[in-house]
């Protein structure tokens, strides 16, 4: 089987769990239905997967993948915020989050197995920020200011998909724009530094 094919497989395999997860819980579904719904032996699910929580993951890894290539690609003399808003990533031309991701991203706040995915997603895509940031600025990337910035990159990313799920379209409260207007704000907060404590811009008192 070659890793193109792989990989679709992996997808698959996704969106068939949430699915189940969405209608059925995650205690109230178990790998023998996972693989009955995509048409494969519980044993090769298996060997792709080693639980039933971790067969989401392709779904919370396609974003991030996204984000990395952007980062990767963004001009050297270039601020992000400024080369996204030219790659239109934010606002109605940036790419929606599918209805399966914001279920599933949900569910993270109710089920500590998903959750516990879901974090380990986030600290491995952390490592790779760390990559890049170190390639753009010419630090190492265990250099701790590094460390730093890719983790509050990934911080911004990660409450932005979780307030997109939180006020899905059609909701009162729904961003106009979609997930991509919260990345928007996400990154522009962490560009700010930490203004309530005197670093970064001057903090606005609430209204």
């Amino acid at each position: 089987m070659t890793e193109r094919r792989r990989e679709t497989v992996r997808r698959e395999i996704a969106r068939a769990a949430v699915g189940l997860f969405t209608a059925n819980g995650v205690q109230g579904t178990t790998g023998d239905d996972i693989a009955r719904a995509v048409g494969i032996s519980t044993r090769t699910l298996w060997r792709y997967f080693p639980t039933k929580e971790s067969c989401v993951r392709p779904l919370l890894t396609e974003g991030l993948d996204l984000v990395a290539a952007h980062l990767r690609a963004c001009p050297a003399r270039t601020p992000l915020l400024e080369y996204l808003e030219q790659e239109r990533f934010f606002g109605r031309g940036a790419p929606p989050m599918e209805a399966p991701v914001m279920d599933l991203v949900r569910m993270t706040r109710t089920e500590p197995g998903l959750m516990a995915v879901w974090l380990e997603v986030h600290h491995a895509a952390e490592a790779v920020f760390a990559d890049i940031i170190a390639a753009r600025s010419g630090a190492r990337a265990d250099d701790l200011s590094v460390r730093v910035q890719a983790a509050v990159l990934n911080a911004a990313l990660r409450l932005a998909a979780e307030e997109q799920a939180r006020r899905p379209p059609g909701s009162p409260d729904a961003p106009s724009d979609g997930v991509g207007s919260l990345v928007r704000t996400a990154l522009a907060a962490a560009a700010c530094g930490l203004p309530a404590f005197g670093h970064g811009p001057q903090a606005r008192p609430n209204a």
